[in-house]
């Protein structure tokens, strides 16, 4: 019996948490302001890129390794936005910047939700 409230309490606890995930997780990026000195990223790869793009966005393929090249050169006090196809590859340059002691960087998902977050125009290569 004991067991049986014990498995109730955590499957209702688990049920709980998992309801504050999924009600606090938005799908898009809030509203950003961009200025003169944020630098835009875009972490897909040049083939990607040249489909379509944000204004003023610096390709440097995380997959190809031209993030990780480039990281030892870039300014880590300034301000990114980084930004691929889904969000799964600008998460890990998120993550590979803020590791690298980056301070001011914002993952904005995919090209759709960065654009939506930005107010900057998509343009083809």
């Amino acid at each position: 019996m004991k067991t049986r409230i014990i498995t109730i309490i955590i499957g209702a606890a688990l049920l709980i948490g998992a309801g504050f995930f999924f009600i606090n997780r938005s799908s898009e990026p809030a509203t950003v302001a961009v200025t003169e000195q944020t630098i835009i990223l875009d972490v897909r790869t040049p083939a990607e890129f040249a489909e379509g793009h944000l204004e003023w966005a610096e390709l440097l393929d995380l997959s190809g390794g031209q993030l990780s090249a480039a990281i030892s050169t870039m300014d880590p006090d300034a301000q990114y936005f980084v930004y691929c196809r889904s969000g799964n590859r600008s998460a890990q340059a998120v993550q590979v910047m803020k590791d690298a002691g980056f301070t001011d960087v914002t993952d904005l998902g995919s090209l759709d939700q960065a654009a939506s977050a930005t107010g900057l125009t998509k343009n083809r290569s």
